[in-house]
């Protein structure tokens, strides 16, 4: 078995020592120009170059070391580089409950004054605000997939008010749910946190804009801990800047690393961090992709296969 390894800004060794670890037998490299003609069986990466699939003929899987599948998806040609090669995406690998603690941290942060409280004691103020009403934060979670329904359960177990929206219906305890464009203004009209969770397609680029926002509870938030592409920059600006929204805090970035001098870096309503809100676990998500190979070796059918026309 042949497997070839690209992942861009990742260290490169923990990754090839786990597979190597997994899959003792098998001759894994790590993907280079130099070598873009060696054939492999298998590709695992995250933001693969085009020219990493151009000279590929027997590829059987690629899996994308990341919750979304879009680094994949939108390389030039994807479509024609990789007819008949399924996509494969982890299934959580340890991502979900990392996601839960960063929203619950930002939600908890903004709800309950935390960055209120800071400012006093660099200031030696001895002053109690008043008393959280958590019926008066409603939480909205954008994507309620494996990841977006633990968040959303996280939340709803601190016994805020949490609404759900998916582009096809779920059922989840506790959580109000709507599906659907149809259903989108009323998600919005009854959400005043609102938490971005959805994969990057091209329905969903762009859906963090002032339409949105002017639909939320008054004095909403932001987290986006999904992409940046679904954030448009200035529309996040002008709410702030108009009251719409009281603040943000975002993990992710159209481009990454933020570039210097960007509004974002030293706005006082927004809280940045650097794509850390789930940080992919090298054992864990190398011994899922381990049982993913061995299954297809097998035969046998897999989860996290992407659905080109959905994209994910």
């Amino acid at each position: 078995m042949k497997i070839v390894f690209y992942s861009s800004g990742k260290k490169l060794q923990p990754w090839l020592d786990s597979l190597s670890a997994n899959l003792p037998t098998a001759d894994i490299w790590a993907w280079t120009p130099q070598c873009a003609s060696r054939q492999a069986d298998y590709a695992v990466v995250w933001a693969p170059p085009a020219e990493l699939f151009s000279h590929q003929k027997n590829l059987k899987a690629v899996f994308n070391i990341g919750a979304g599948a879009d680094r994949v998806l939108r390389i030039p040609n994807s479509d024609k580089l990789l007819s008949g090669v399924p996509v494969v995406r982890l299934n959580d690998a340890g991502m979900a409950v990392q996601m839960a603690e960063y929203v619950c941290h930002a939600l908890f942060r903004h709800t309950r004054e935390f960055a209120a409280y800071e400012a006093h004691q660099r200031g030696q103020h001895w002053k109690t605000l008043p008393a959280l009403d958590r019926a008066n934060w409603p939480v909205g979670v954008m994507g309620l997939g494996a990841i977006g329904a633990r968040v959303a359960e996280a939340v709803a177990g601190f016994d805020y008010p949490v609404h759900g929206w998916s582009r096809t219906p779920k059922v989840l305890a506790g959580i109000t749910t709507y599906a659907g464009a149809g259903q989108f203004d009323a998600f919005l009209a009854a959400t005043r946190m609102l938490v971005c969770v959805l994969p990057l397609t091209s329905a969903t680029e762009g859906i963090l804009n002032a339409n949105t926002f002017g639909k939320l509870v008054p004095n909403g938030y932001l987290i986006n801990v999904a992409r940046g592409e679904h954030l448009v920059d200035e529309d996040l600006l002008l709410a702030l800047a108009k009251g719409n929204l009281a603040g943000a805090t975002l993990d992710v970035f159209r481009d990454e690393p933020l570039s210097a001098g960007h509004a974002f870096w030293d706005h006082p309503k927004i809280t940045l961090t650097p794509h850390i809100a789930a940080i992919t676990l090298v054992a864990q998500s190398a011994a899922q992709i381990t049982q993913k190979i061995i299954a297809l070796e097998s035969g046998e059918k897999i989860e996290g296969v992407v659905l080109r026309d959905r994209g994910y």
